[in-house]
């Protein structure tokens, strides 16, 4: 199920399962290296087409054993306007295909503040800070 509710056709194929390596130095020069499994699922004109759960185990295990995949977390490519990349979770009943987003990894170095908790005003004390003989006032 994609993250705007529609779901993924029954004809989708798997066309790639791999793994991938990101080295990178993030903004704040620290070098980093991610490695992620990587599905790629992809949508043809035979709807007739339908991917047996033997197969798909088939394609995983192979992937493992010549790729040497570990247990790493899932990311998802599928055709929308361009390649979208997708997290994967799973809800009891469904697999979803969850939003990705940007972000810094550096942001003590990059004079991002801290994000400051939001609080309701429904949820502050509403008690007096001083007790009239507290003198702090």
């Amino acid at each position: 199920q994609l993250p705007n509710g529609e779901l993924v056709p029954n004809h989708f194929h798997v066309t790639e399962v791999g793994k991938i390596t990101k080295n990178f130095i993030d903004c704040g020069g620290t070098v980093r290296n991610e490695e992620v499994v990587n599905f790629q699922l992809w949508n043809a004109d035979d709807y007739d087409h339908r991917l047996h759960p033997e197969k798909l185990i088939h394609i995983i295990e192979l992937s493992e054993k010549v790729l040497g995949i570990e247990d790493l977390e899932i990311e998802v490519e599928y055709q929308g306007n361009t390649i979208e990349k997708f997290g994967l979770d799973f809800d009891g009943a469904n697999f979803r295909l969850t939003s990705k987003q940007t972000d810094c990894l550096a942001k003590d170095n990059c004079g991002i503040p801290a994000e400051k908790p939001k609080l309701n005003l429904s949820e502050i004390n509403n008690e007096p800070c001083c007790s009239p003989d507290g003198n702090c006032c």
